[in-house]
Parts: C-alpha cells; sequence; structure tokens
C-alpha cells in the first residue's frame, strides 16, 4: 500500500475528534478516482486547490502544510496515516483504489509524526509490518448468495411429503404470547456478503514479488529446483503473483480478486495446555 495522507485526533468527552489532515503533494488518477461518483464526466479538480494552498505557498505562512503539521504534534494524541491501494499493479478492470486510515503505534507523538510524514507517497511493503509465523487476523466479505430459505440459510430439516403450501419451512415460528416472531426463528433472508472476522492465522512465508528481481520466493528445503509462488499456468480466476505475498494457513472469506484487511492480532496466541 502507499501512504498518501495522515490524520491527528485528539481526545474529547465524547471520543476522538479530528483535528487535522495532511495530505501528500502528488495523489495518483486512482487515489483521485475515489472521491468522484463519476470521473469521466468530473472535471478532476480533486486537491488541486489544495496543493496550491499547502504545498506552493511560502513557509511560515498561515495555509503552509508545515502548520497542520505542527497542530498535529503539539495537539494530537492519536496519529493515523490514510494509505490507499496500488490497484493499477493488479490487471483488473477496476482503477478506483480502495483508502483506509491505519493507527501509529509506538514512540512519542513527534516520532509517528515525523515517521508518517517521510512516508508520505512511498510504499510500505507487507514484510515492514508482519513477520513469519506470526498470528494475524483476517477481515473479509464473505460470498454472496442473495436471498435463501430457512432449509439453505439455516440447515432446518424439511418438512413431510405431502405437508400443505411447500414443505422447505418452519412449521412452528413461536407461541401464541408473546405475539412476536423471536429472532432466534429461523427465516429467509440475505446469505452471504457479510464482513467477517478471522482471528489468529497463523502466517507461514512472507515473500518478496518476482518484479524485485526475486526467482526463488517458494523454494523450501525439500525442492530440487528453485521456484516462484505462481503455480503453472497461475492461479485459478486470479493470475500471476508478481508482488510480495503472504501466505496463511487456513482459507480466507470472500471470492477472489475482494480486498481482505489484515491486522495484528487484538488477542495474543497462547497455548491452551
Amino acid at each position: 500500500m502507499k501512504v498518501i495522507g495522515l490524520v491527528g485526533y485528539v481526545e474529547t468527552p465524547r471520543g476522538l475528534r479530528a483535528l487535522s489532515s495532511v495530505w501528500a503533494q502528488n495523489l495518483s488518477d486512482n487515489v483521485r478516482r475515489r472521491f468522484y461518483k463519476n470521473w469521466m464526466q468530473a472535471k478532476r479538480k480533486a486537491f488541486s486547490k489544495y496543493v496550491d494552498k499547502k504545498y506552493k505557498s511560502e513557509k511560515g505562512s498561515k495555509g503552509h502544510v508545515d502548520r497542520d503539521i505542527a497542530r498535529i504534534k503539539k495537539y494530537a494524541t492519536v496519529v493515523r496515516v490514510v494509505v490507499a491501494t496500488q490497484i493499477e499493479k493488479l490487471e483488473f478492470r477496476q482503477r478506483k483504489a480502495h483508502l483506509m486510515e491505519i493507527q501509529v503505534n509506538g514512540g512519542s507523538i513527534d516520532d509517528k509524526v515525523n515517521w508518517s510524514v517521510s512516508k508520505l507517497e512511498q510504499e510500505v511493503r507487507v514484510g515492514e509490518v508482519f513477520n513469519q509465523s506470526e498470528c494475524i487476523d483476517v477481515i473479509g466479505v464473505s460470498k454472496g448468495h442473495g436471498t435463501q430459505g430457512v432449509v439453505k440459510r439455516f440447515d432446518v430439516k424439511r418438512l413431510q411429503r405431502k405437508t400443505h403450501r411447500g414443505l422447505r419451512k418452519v412449521a412452528c415460528i413461536g407461541a401464541w404470547h408473546p405475539s412476536a416472531v423471536k429472532w432466534t426463528v429461523p427465516r429467509r433472508g440475505q446469505q452471504g456478503y457479510h464482513s467477517r472476522t478471522e482471528i489468529n492465522k497463523k502466517i507461514y512465508r512472507v515473500g518478496a514479488g518476482s518484479t524485485y528481481g526475486v526467482d526463488n520466493n517458494a523454494t523450501t528445503e525439500a525442492d530440487a529446483v528453485t521456484k516462484n509462488i505462481t503455480p503453472l499456468g497461475g492461479f485459478p480466476h486470479y493470475g500471476e503473483v508478481k508482488y510480495d505475498y503472504v501466505l496463511i494457513k487456513g482459507g480466507i472469506c470472500g471470492t477472489k480478486k475482494r480486498p481482505v484487511t489484515l491486522r495484528k492480532s487484538i488477542f495474543p496466541t497462547i497455548k491452551s495446555w
């Protein structure tokens, strides 16, 4: 991912409040597309006034970017960086980058701000964040199946063959009183396309991409030849892995090419014996 900005937050009685935001001087079109509903019909002037005011004005002036950075250092208690995916590196139809905020931890506020400013317009590789044999959490959106009935959605048993008005149903949906259907009763509705978080999934390998000149990012001690992670013919419905990758134990929810979020585990990984 690429760092495109940072945000400073202050604590208030009602929670965190954004104090000030600092954006990079040069934002790619894929990032600017995120701020438009229709990029082709727009004037594409996003952040042009911001750059003129924050970077092209005199240093020390009220509107210069250094003033916002100084305010974050002085007043902020939480610093987060705004990062964007480099979707142009993947051969997808989509060109609009994904944006999210990631909190910066460790060190003082000055250290956090200085690190964030030094990383503006720079790439943060996955090897800088995660390590091998580390347990992480995976957040994704499951496959969507649309509206489904109770048999497929909750695996309830079908009724008898000659049941009147259908047999893939729940026969009794509750008592007379209270005169309301409880949430525990299976009903038809949306199945899939839900946000799901899987915790403590172990990282087996963090490998460098082949675009950086690496030709053995998947070789093990048992292999007779050097090889990369991409199998012969590429991964189905995806293609060739050209950039850094993470090998995780178990499955990941969602369809191919759908973005997933990896984060540090919020629960410590301990043995139960």
